[in-house]
C-alpha cells in the first residue's frame, strides 16, 4: 500500500546550470504535479549583465525579483494545495543573487523591497538543493548552449556556488534534502531516480542528504 505523500508545494534550487528544470521535470510527471518554471529569458537585462555586470547588476536583480515574486503570487489563485506544485526555483534565491551582484548602496534599497515582498509568498513543503562543483556547472552550461550564458565566467560561477552552500548550509525553514549531483544522472539512470522519488516520498523534518543506489 503506497504511504500517504504530504508535500504539496516542492521546490528544487541549485546554482546555474547544475539541473534544476530536468529533475522537475522528471519528478512532476512522476507525481503529476502542475511545473512552475522560472522564464530567465524574460529578463531584457541579462544579457547586458552577463557582458557588464557592474553596470546592469541592480536592474537585472530587481527586475528577477519583482518578476520571481508576481509568479510566486499565482500560486495563491492556482490549486496549490489540491493538484500540487513543483518549482524550479526558491523566493529566497533571489537574495543570494543579490548578495554576490549588489554593491551596498544597492543591497540597501534591494533590502527595503525584498522585506515587504517576502512575507506575502507561499512556503514550500521541501526544498531539494541540487550541489555540483564549479567545474561540472562549466561543462552542463557549454552542452546547454544559452548564447547569454556564453560569457558566464569561472570566478563569477565559483562564488555564486559557495553563495549557495552557505545559504543552505544555514538553512531551517523547511526540510531540505541535499543531493550532490557531480556523478549523479538522473535522466539515464532510473534506478537513481526511482531511489530519489522514494526519498522524497519519505521526507518529513529536518536535513537529509541523499546518496544514490549506484554509489
Amino acid at each position: 500500500m503506497e504511504k500517504e505523500f504530504n508535500h504539496k508545494y516542492i521546490v528544487i534550487e541549485g546554482p546555474i546550470g547544475v539541473g534544476k528544470t530536468s529533475l522537475v521535470d522528471l519528478i512532476g510527471r512522476e507525481f503529476r504535479f502542475k511545473q512552475i518554471l522560472e522564464v530567465v529569458e524574460e529578463n531584457p537585462f541579462l544579457p547586458k549583465f552577463y557582458k557588464e555586470m557592474k553596470n546592469f547588476a541592480f536592474q537585472t536583480q530587481i527586475f528577477f525579483l519583482l518578476n520571481r515574486y508576481k509568479q510566486q503570487q499565482a500560486l495563491f489563485q492556482n490549486e496549490l494545495f489540491s493538484s500540487g506544485i513543483m518549482a524550479d526555483y526558491l523566493f529566497e534565491k533571489d537574495r543570494i543573487f543579490a548578495y554576490v551582484n549588489l554593491d551596498e548602496s544597492e543591497l540597501v534599497l534591494y533590502e527595503k523591497l525584498y522585506a515587504i515582498l517576502k512575507p506575502q509568498v507561499p512556503k514550500p513543503d521541501l526544498v531539494i538543493y541540487l550541489q555540483a562543483n564549479t567545474e561540472t556547472l562549466i561543462k552542463r552550461i557549454k552542452l546547454r548552449g544559452r548564447t547569454y550564458e556564453k560569457t558566464i565566467g569561472h570566478e563569477y560561477l565559483d562564488r555564486l556556488n559557495k553563495a549557495y552552500s552557505d545559504f543552505f548550509l544555514r538553512y531551517k525553514e523547511t526540510p531540505l534534502l541535499i543531493i550532490n549531483t557531480n556523478e549523479i544522472d538522473f535522466v539515464h539512470k532510473m534506478g537513481d531516480l526511482n531511489d530519489l522519488i522514494k526519498t522524497i516520498r519519505d521526507m518529513k523534518t529536518g536535513t537529509k542528504y541523499y546518496l544514490p543506489i549506484s554509489s
